[in-house]
């Protein structure tokens, strides 16, 4: 597969190799205070310029972690929606994340929030391969994104009784940079649950 670069409301980046943390959110997670508030912030942050020293990718990056940081504190304090509070729905996006983990992706970490879920994962460099030229056209995230979002939405909208949309359209997608980063990104993955008060000690959670 090649580098490619796609953009909607959030900026898409896709490498080779690369590994991905992904944060995906119910529909109508954030209440429109919230929207707003991200939105404003965003808009902010891409009227400044560029900070002396800091290269446009480092800058980039930068503006990514922090319009995110304001996203997840309204996901883990005000969500208006907290489908995944109930065990089972929990449960079916677990199964979702593990289903193809060491055939498609390696899985490195993920938990699994009352109204979003964050995880951690590599694409295998042996099923990259056997995409062939289609890799191009629908990058390896794509395809692993996809068919968890649609797996775990038709099961748990199953045991809602519900039909219709489950998660946001967009999910916040992030290339890790080195080990270092992947380092700190796993500790917040397996923190985030003592942020909002759900346990006091990571190992507590479900």
């Amino acid at each position: 597969m090649r580098e490619k670069f796609s953009r909607r409301r959030l900026p898409h980046w896709d490498l080779p190799g690369a590994t991905y943390f992904i944060t995906t959110c119910l529909l109508g997670s954030i209440p429109a205070q919230g929207l707003v508030e991200i939105e404003r912030f965003r808009s902010s942050l891409e009227r400044q310029p560029k900070p002396a020293g800091l290269s446009a990718e480092d800058w980039k990056a930068t503006q990514w972690k922090q319009v995110f940081a304001k996203h997840d504190d309204w996901l883990d304090r005000w969500p208006a929606v907290r489908h995944l509070e109930d065990s089972r729905l929990a449960e079916e996006v677990e199964k979702s994340l593990k289903h193809f983990a060491g055939e498609c992706y390696d899985l490195i970490a993920w938990v699994v929030m009352p109204s979003h879920y964050h995880w951690v994962f590599r694409p295998l460099d042996e099923w990259v391969r056997s995409l062939g030229p289609a890799a191009d056209e629908r990058s390896p995230r794509q395809r692993i994104q996809h068919s968890v979002n649609r797996h775990s939405a038709l099961e748990c909208n199953k045991l809602l009784g519900e039909t219709g949309g489950f998660w946001q359209r967009e999910s916040y997608d992030h290339c890790v940079r080195d080990e270092d980063e992947l380092e700190r990104i796993v500790a917040y993955v397996h923190g985030n649950p003592v942020v909002p008060g759900l346990v006091e000690r990571a190992e507590e959670y479900r």
